[in-house]
């Protein structure tokens, strides 16, 4: 196989699963709408099962919904068939995932299901199969073809059965109001966890920390601010103490080319009249951002008087792995 043949034969299953997935509008049909508001409604679990294949997506479906909002759990067949099938409520909602919809151990399952009275879902490749009768729902995940020549590995037919369950979780989201501070809720964990949860007010410099001169303070007073407190700037307040400007290592150095001496200027003849600041109720990815649009390297966070109250840098939020990936 020459490798001008494995690109071909790699694009035409992408095109293959892509046509299976794009297959699937159709079917986002008053079914899907049931299924939907079955589960919103529902005070029992989402229950999901499946064998093979279909098992793995059925694992992939109930963590999408978990992290969105809506608790699900998996049920594995074989171990429902032994002793777990306690585990299902009358309340609960039970999914079954097959492309056959003739599944041994799910046919086998769904008397036992049908006497506790739950109400099954079924995501099936063939809508005429026993199973897609005997379920209370029907979510049609038919493909027209799989990417496997001989029709055996499921491929085209997993990738339409897990877009299903995206599909379901991301209505579910919408319709539960799911903010970005809920999804943080449950990712506390790692560099997702903390831009969407960490405020710039849990993390900034503050109180003695907060490099600060007023604007009549001489400019060696000034730098030696700079140099004390490290953080490159220094905010410049009036008699009042709001934020008026700021002096940066930059502003610093382009003074340094124009003039020789610096010992009759004051922190006001130097600094930039236009400081960028930032509130510490917004998110601390939102300062990451600011920074990268306006290619700076600190914020001065005020209040609602316009008075410093804290100093965010650059490298600190770096460190702090907000920076997407």
């Amino acid at each position: 196989m020459t490798n001008i043949e494995i690109i071909a034969k790699g694009k035409e299953v992408i095109k293959i699963e892509s046509d299976a997935v794009s297959g699937l509008l159709k079917n986002i049909d008053e079914q899907f709408v049931q299924a939907v508001n079955k589960i919103y409604k529902t005070k029992g679990r989402i229950i999901f099962t499946g064998v093979g294949k279909s098992g793995l997506i059925a694992r992939k479906i109930v963590a999408t919904l978990n992290s969105t909002g809506t608790a699900a759990l998996y049920l594995h067949p074989n171990d429902a068939l032994h002793g777990d099938l306690g585990m299902v409520r009358k309340e609960d909602i039970l999914f079954l995932i097959s492309k056959s919809g003739a599944t041994e151990e799910l046919v086998s399952l769904i008397p036992m299901l049908k006497r506790v009275g739950v109400l099954l879902v079924g995501m099936l490749g063939n809508l005429s199969s026993v199973m897609a009768k005997m379920c209370d729902i029907v979510l049609n995940i038919s493909v027209k073809e799989e990417a496997c020549p001989y029709d055996l590995a499921p491929t085209a037919s997993s990738t339409a059965a897990l877009a299903m369950g995206d599909a379901l979780a991301i209505a579910l989201l919408h319709k539960r109001n799911f903010s970005a501070e809920d999804f943080a809720m449950l990712h506390p964990g790692g560099s997702l966890g903390k831009r969407l949860s960490l405020r710039i007010s849990e993390i900034m410099y503050k109180d003695k920390d907060i490099p600060i001169v007023n604007e009549n303070t001489h400019m060696k007073d000034a730098i030696y601010e700079m140099t004390s407190k490290r953080l490159g700037a220094t905010c410049v307040v009036d008699k009042k103490g709001k934020l008026i400007g700021i002096i940066t290592d930059g502003d610093l150095r382009r003074l340094l080319e124009k003039v020789t001496k610096i010992d009759n200027l004051i922190a006001k003849d130097v600094m930039n009249k236009s400081p960028k600041t930032i509130r510490g109720e917004y998110l601390a990815s939102f300062a990451l951002q600011k920074m990268e649009n306006f290619n700076i390297t600190s914020l001065v966070v005020i209040d609602k008087l316009n008075k410093p109250i804290g100093f965010i840098h650059l490298h600190d939020l770096v460190k702090l792995g907000l920076q997407n990936r």
